[in-house]
């Protein structure tokens, strides 16, 4: 698989995933709770593959 950047997710597009806000998923990052990300773009802004995040949504405690 070929990475492209409309395949690597930011705040918005993981917080759409697990449903809350991005201001969440901040915080879960903050808090160590989130997955180091897969890179950073060039503006310094982390970003995720989407199974990165599908896998540790799966496993996060609280998961239904």
């Amino acid at each position: 698989m070929s990475p492209r950047s409309n395949e690597l997710w930011s705040y918005a597009e993981i917080a759409r995933h697990i449903n809350v806000q991005p201001e969440t998923v901040r915080n879960y990052r903050r808090h160590g709770l989130l997955p180091e990300p897969d890179l950073t773009d060039s503006a310094g802004h982390p970003r995720w593959y989407p199974d990165t995040i599908r896998a540790w949504a799966r496993s996060r405690p609280g998961h239904r």
